[in-house]
């Protein structure tokens, strides 16, 4: 029989690492760390015979074993089931096999269904609940030759831009373990950004891919509403049918563009069980292919909410990028869709949608207290508190008014190619889990707003369904990282995503925290 040692020192890099770690030795300076690899690069070299999935998913699992113990991002591990599928991989590629995934270690957010693993979204009551069937996601990400390190944090019900909850404790920004890696994505984006697993997938409704990206570093995509089937990501004990969810999304997560766009095109196409076969998604190409030929409104300011000096920065300095490139840019446009009223919608929307499962006595409550409310109280609070007990009526009016401003942003696309503007008017700020939501502020700038007033910015694409593209745009003077979002046009994704790529190339993306 082999020995331990024997096991550990092929003649691999990762096992290599793996000893000298064991021994206490230095790592030899010919070592390649394939944690903070692109999943292209990654790809490439499992194709060339330079790793084996089995040396990368090992050297994961030991990083995460290692570092993850203060940062706290994966929450559910899955070693066992991940280094079996590590095998499987090596041994289809050694039979000529070739998917897009095949062999790179991944992650996954816990309100997905895996089946054999807890499925909680953060509630005690569901602690020990266990589906017995991947979400369609899980499922495509297996076709694809993916492995599954395991399941990342989320907050309570998926309902905050921290991630934290009575079970798996609170995830810690890697660059910064006193604030929040932000939420509800915030577990994918800390492994991300710590270098566990290559590539993770999330959701988003209130900004929950584009927030956690913007706060620690990473890339994420918000599809086009509609484009990627969120069967089996459904909070429990709920069974997993074919839903057409409103406002809410599934997207990936990466540390560079072109990943993204990889990871999408597995994630991309309708449901086999609403469509009878599944089917694939032609989505247009990209506008343009050089920086010089997009047209790009840039927005850093909303009506409803500052936008603070270190995110302001960060807008204008993709700004200025653009603009060195040659590409035509503006400032203003009497096209964008107004959006005060865009903000007041999306609060209607998405408490309708919050509110549906309240007991009636909290029901009747909210209902009582939105009656007090003055015709002339405009505020998102007033907002939030009619959404909460919004009629069927008025929500189809709602809709009406949804359809209306969407028309608007296909005007506005067909005079810019792309809208560069703020994910939240802060960089992460520092953990605070007092109770309750509204009663929470978030500083900008040394002065407090409400803490649910920060939402805006999500909302700015996810009321019309749009695809927006979260990227890295620089650092704050704390040396925290600043992200913005790139809006494309309706179900043309490639759009987005390109420019993503593109000014990842002019202004640098995805750095290891320091």
């Amino acid at each position: 029989m082999t020995s331990p040692v024997q096991v550990v020192r092929s003649t691999s890099p990762l096992c290599e690492a793996a000893f000298y770690v064991l021994s206490g030795s230095p790592i030899a300076s010919d070592f390649m760390d394939w944690n903070f690899q692109s999943a292209e690069e990654i790809a490439a070299a499992l194709h060339a015979g330079e790793v084996t999935s089995v040396e990368l998913t090992e050297e994961a699992i030991a990083r995460i074993e290692r570092e993850d113990k203060v940062i706290n991002a994966i929450c559910v591990p899955d070693f066992d089931r991940a280094r079996a599928a590590a095998r499987d991989a090596d041994q289809a590629r050694a039979r000529g096999e070739d998917r897009p995934l095949l062999g790179i270690p991944v992650t996954v957010k816990e309100c997905y269904n895996i089946a054999g693993l807890p499925t909680t979204w953060g509630m005690p009551q569901h602690a020990n609940y266990v589906p017995t069937e991947d979400a369609i996601q899980v499922s495509r990400l297996k076709a694809a030759g993916a492995v599954l390190l395991g399941k990342t944090n989320v907050p309570l019900i998926l309902r905050d831009i921290q991630s934290f909850n009575e079970i798996y404790g609170t995830t810690n920004n890697p660059w910064d373990h006193g604030r929040t890696s932000g939420g509800s994505s915030g577990g994918s984006a800390a492994a991300l950004a710590a270098g566990f697993g290559v590539l993770s997938i999330g959701s988003d409704l209130a900004g929950s891919l584009r927030t956690p990206a913007h706060f620690c570093g990473v890339y994420a995509h918000k599809p086009t509403l509609g484009l990627a089937p969120t069967r089996g990501m459904v909070a429990p004990p709920a069974p997993a049918s074919p839903i057409d969810l409103d406002l809410a999304v599934v997207g990936p997560m990466a540390r560079t563009a072109r990943d993204l766009a990889m990871l999408l095109d597995v994630m991309a196409g309708p449901d086999p069980l609403t469509h009878g076969v599944a089917y694939d998604v032609a989505l247009p190409p990209a506008r343009h292919e050089r920086l010089s030929d997009f047209r790009v409104l840039i927005i850093e300011d909303h009506p409803l909410i500052p936008t603070g000096s270190a995110v302001r920065a960060g807008v204008n300095r993709v700004g200025e990028a653009l603009v060195d490139e040659g590409a035509r840019v503006e400032r203003r446009s009497p096209l964008l869709p107004d959006p005060t009223e865009a903000a007041t919608l999306y609060m209607l929307l998405m408490m309708s949608n919050a509110a549906a499962s309240i007991s009636i006595d909290v029901y009747e409550q909210l209902q009582t207290r939105a009656a007090a409310l003055s015709a002339d109280d405009r505020s998102l609070d007033a907002a939030r508190l009619r959404g909460m007990v919004l009629s069927h009526r008025d929500w189809v009016e709602a809709n009406n008014r949804r359809e209306l401003h969407r028309h608007g942003w296909r005007r506005l696309f067909a005079e810019f190619d792309a809208v560069v503007c703020p994910i939240t008017p802060t960089p992460a700020f520092p953990h605070d889990h007092n109770e309750g939501l509204e009663n929470r502020h978030i500083d900008i700038d040394g002065v407090e707003y409400p803490y649910f007033d920060q939402f805006v910015w999500a909302g700015v694409a996810t009321m019309p369904g749009l695809p927006a593209t979260a990227i890295p745009a620089g650092r704050s003077p704390e040396g925290l990282p600043v992200g913005v979002q790139l809006i494309g046009p309706m179900f043309e994704d490639r759009t987005p995503l390109r420019l993503a790529e593109l000014l990842e190339q002019k202004i640098g993306g995805f750095q290891a925290p320091r």
